[in-house]
């Protein structure tokens, strides 16, 4: 019998019924080591019991009224986030994929209040910033895009990390409005970007006039050790988009504004049917609440260095292990060949993990993790890796 799911994930053949703390339990009531959280979504592992009791509470009140309406939640949810991060206003929607098409239209916007009709945004090579038209536009990933032409044009493509790159595009094209950017890559393998280069980058932005957007839906809410890993160099963009950890595991996004970019929206210019919602928003304040005082950025931070030395110890001299990368609990294990078959030995030994970029071995455990569960990974993960490179391709 055909499934009456689209077929759109190849999904790995195991389904779980519940979950505590960094672990999940299958229907057969097998135990797994969740180091992936949902891809950096669970940030607060399984069932934490302030979020579970921000949920439930807030359900049993009021689920969803609209933004035609005051929302307390949101209010308050939005002012936390600006206290963390030195922005000036945050706009709610659904996902990450929202976000950044929030931050598209803030850019194309910002620019026809300028009399620039024609907007163009540099964007970076192997980034990633959803599933719609114009983010696929500018994701750098030709195998997202193949299939979707035409998509909106108005985005310049240049290498990562490079900042003459930046300039030319910018020489080349004098529509250009921003700059949109993750500073540590999810999909794109791990990546992170120099802080030399973000503190140039912001230092170009500023002299050209343009915005510079940074994605943190995948490294931020404390992933990397800060709240968000552009902190690590110092700055401040002109708009952040966030998601995934945001609300631990409920579907919210978040696009925030500051400097020129603030203000740029006015009534009927963007809006959202559910997007910051007081479930959600419920649930977000929640998962602030507890990175805050249960001190998780100091253990993404700490645990996070741990796993990462321990992985470099277990595989020095590693034949076919080119790199091991990242920052905080967001890590990835490069090997000189695609290696996709290790999430599902992974799984079939207790630990899940996922495979991008074909060659990536990615890691986005839950902030909660502690040293000894990150050595459960490195005993668990180490030996799969090492068996898989000494067969022949």
């Amino acid at each position: 019998m055909s499934s009456p799911l689209a077929n759109i994930y190849t999904r790995l053949p195991v389904s779980f019924t519940h979950g505590q703390g960094v672990w999940l339990w299958d229907a057969a009531g097998r135990k797994y080591l969740d180091a992936l959280a949902g891809i950096g979504v669970s940030c607060l592992g399984h069932a934490h019991p302030g979020l579970v009791a921000a949920i439930s509470e807030q359900a049993a009140r009021v689920i969803h009224t609209s933004n035609i309406y005051e929302v307390p939640q949101q209010t308050a949810l939005a002012a936390r986030l600006i206290e963390l991060s030195g922005m000036q206003e945050v706009a709610f929607n659904n996902s990450g994929s929202e976000a950044n098409e929030a931050a598209i239209k803030l850019a194309r916007y910002y620019a026809f209040q300028r009399g620039n009709k024609h907007a163009h945004i540099i964007t970076m090579d192997s980034s990633w910033h959803g599933r719609t038209l114009a983010t696929l536009a500018a994701t750098g990933s030709e195998k997202a895009r193949k299939g979707f032409e035409p998509l909106p044009s108005g985005f310049i493509q240049v290498p990562y990390n490079d900042l003459d790159a930046v300039r030319a595009a910018g020489d080349a094209e004098p529509r250009t409005t921003a700059v949109l950017l993750e500073v540590l890559q999810g999909e794109g393998g791990i990546r992170p970007s120099d802080i030399a280069y973000l503190q140039a980058l912001r230092r170009l932005c500023t002299e050209r006039g343009w915005l510079l957007m940074i994605d943190e839906v995948q490294s931020g809410i404390g992933r990397t050790g800060n709240w968000f890993a552009h902190q690590w160099a110092d700055i401040r963009p002109d708009v952040m988009t966030l998601a995934k950890g945001l609300a631990g595991g409920v579907p919210i996004g978040a696009m925030l504004a500051a400097g020129p970019a603030a203000g740029v929206f006015t009534p009927g210019s963007h809006g959202t049917t559910f997007g910051g919602g007081p479930l959600v928003c419920a649930a977000g304040l929640a998962v602030l609440d507890a990175l805050e005082s249960e001190k998780l950025l100091d253990n993404a931070h700490a645990v996070g260095n741990h796993l990462k030395d321990r992985l470099a110890s277990a595989l020095a001299g590693t034949p076919g292990v080119t790199d091991i990368r990242g920052r905080g609990l967001m890590l990835g294990i490069e090997l000189a060949r695609p290696c996709g078959v290790l999430a599902m030995r992974a799984m079939e030994a207790g630990l899940l993990i996922n495979v991008t970029r074909d060659r990536v071995i990615r890691m986005l455990p839950p902030l909660i993790l502690t040293r000894e569960e990150a050595d459960q990974i490195v005993a668990i993960l180490v030996p799969l890796i090492q068996q898989f490179l000494a067969e022949k391709p």
